[in-house]
């Protein structure tokens, strides 16, 4: 499939704790200046894993309810198969989606599929690429990476407000083992955001299995050769204007308990945004978490 999409043009659960604060955006703007969107990351764990008492028969309805919460208007997810894709679709009711399998373009492997509320965006285009050398090939496999590997994106209009610049809201899942495969992928993804997200509004979710200290994070938050990144770290920003906040670590293992590690889930935006919240979610029923991974979550405006 190709890269290119082309210039843009003008209960029982617990959220640990949240952060708000006013940091991007025109200077002299204040709260409420757009309309806000609410964004979710969610690794939601691949349906046929062998996970006991976690398999997905058994939590997916807390999964969706989790989401729920929330209420995300974009939702970038990973570990997605086809059937889950199509049973969150039928359990969250208000969505559309898009994605396909890494395997084969179409329905097999993994996907990183990212919903939207079509009553709230008009879909203008939409694609996936795969993280290698070679991202129009389906299903290649990149640098040092164990599987194929892809990112999906939609361009949406806004319909709260047809004025503002459309929004290009990509979602993707890093290599679990190859470390110069995530760096190359995340120089990638920098690289096909300037390029593509000329006028846009950028919004971009994943799972990059990489921490702060390593080098995908600076390939994709920090300053390089071609100038400042075109996207921010939504979480880092709102915690650099209040401080420590608490554990980080995202991947739970199914366990409430697990807060520490790294935080390897994250939401990253364009400057033009406001950020206006961030958050782990650390919903828990009975002290599981609704998938090993929790959910990250940003308000922007």
């Amino acid at each position: 499939m190709a890269t290119g999409v082309g210039r843009c043009v003008a209960r029982s659960s617990v959220v640990a704790w949240v952060v708000v604060v006013s940091l991007l955006g025109a200077r002299g703007a204040t709260a409420g200046d757009g309309p806000s969107v609410r964004v979710m990351s969610f690794n939601i764990r691949y349906g046929t894993a062998n996970d006991g008492d976690n398999a997905w028969p058994k939590r997916k309805q807390f999964l969706a309810d989790t989401i729920t919460r929330f209420d995300p208007d974009l939702l970038g997810t990973q570990e997605t198969l086809a059937f889950q894709r199509d049973e969150l679709l039928a359990m969250l009711h208000r969505y559309e989606a898009v994605g396909v399998g890494r395997d084969d373009g179409a329905v097999k492997g993994e996907m990183a599929a990212l919903f939207f509320k079509p009553e709230r965006f008009d879909k203008l285009d939409a694609g996936s690429f795969w993280l290698s050398a070679t991202p129009d090939v389906v299903g290649s496999r990149g640098w040092d990476a164990a599987l194929p590997r892809i990112a999906t994106w939609v361009k949406l209009a806004d319909k709260a407000d047809r004025t503002l610049a459309p929004i290009l809201f990509l979602d993707t899942h890093f290599d679990h083992k190859g470390a110069a495969a995530r760096h190359e992928s995340s120089l990638l993804i920098r690289r096909w955001l300037r390029t593509e997200g000329v006028g846009c509004r950028l919004v971009v979710t994943g799972d990059f299995n990489a921490g702060e200290g390593a080098p995908p994070y600076a390939a994709l938050f920090g300053p390089a050769n071609d100038g400042p990144a075109v996207v921010v770290d939504t979480f880092r920003v709102v915690v650099a204007a209040r401080g420590a906040a608490g554990p980080e670590g995202t991947f739970t293992g199914f366990d409430a308990r697990n807060t520490g590690g790294e935080r390897i889930d994250w939401i990253g935006c364009s400057r033009g945004w406001r950020v206006v919240a961030a958050a782990i979610d650390r919903t828990e029923r009975d002290g599981r978490t609704p998938s090993d991974h929790a959910p990250v979550t940003a308000v922007l405006e």
